[in-house]
């Protein structure tokens, strides 16, 4: 399963502060043994210029890596549901709004993730309503879908919690023949060395 490029970069396309497509933003703050320092959970739009800034580039950092490369395409099997499937669907499907299933999240991660500094989980709830294309690419008239997503950034913490470049991260669903594939995950590393096999694990059902 290959990722078409084309539709990431129409993803981030929507992804400026004239044309944000985010409608929430959530996220920890985690020390190098998994544990969070404190949490956030905001409106998008309640966000100051400057933050809205730097939270648009680390979700963008995650989609606009290379394809197939840094950014690869996951299909999840017949044991969907002992992965982290379930509560993905129903984060997405709150629109990051449950606290509760939150906190589960950042736990789940917590225990899985390796670091050895502080770091920050930041989780995006979008929404892009996908226009028409016709088949010489041209854009028409009215839409196909309304695409609901969420955007995972795992990125290490500066000072005042100021978050450097995602090192971890992932699209879910995946934004596939730009249409939403809810059996498909695109998963981001920065750096393949660094497999982060007991997250993958937990998130993909494979390391």
């Amino acid at each position: 399963m290959m990722i078409n490029r084309d539709d990431m970069l129409e993803l981030t396309r929507r992804m400026t502060p004239a044309r944000n497509c985010f409608a929430r933003v959530a996220g920890a703050y985690m020390d190098p043994d998994g544990y969070d320092n404190g949490t956030f959970n905001i409106h998008f739009g309640k966000l100051k210029a400057a933050e809205t800034k730097q939270k648009l580039e680390l979700a963008k950092a995650v989609i606009f890596s290379e394809t197939n490369e840094s950014l690869k395409a996951y299909k999840y099997g017949n044991d969907r549901k002992k992965t982290l499937w379930p509560l993905l669907m129903t984060l997405k499907e709150n629109g990051l709004k449950d606290d509760a299933m939150l906190a589960t999240l950042y736990e789940i991660i917590g225990e899985k993730y390796k670091a050895s500094d502080e770091y920050g989980i930041f989780l995006f709830y979008g929404s892009y309503d996908v226009p028409v294309k016709a088949k010489d690419k041209s854009w028409l008239e009215g839409s196909e879908e309304v695409y609901d997503f969420l955007i995972c950034a795992i990125a290490p913490l500066m000072e005042e919690y100021e978050p450097e470049g995602p090192e971890f991260g992932f699209l879910f669903p995946a934004f596939s023949d730009r249409s939403s594939d809810i059996n498909s995950i695109y998963v981001y590393r920065a750096d393949e060395k660094a497999s982060q096999t007991e997250l993958m694990n937990v998130l993909v059902g494979r390391g």
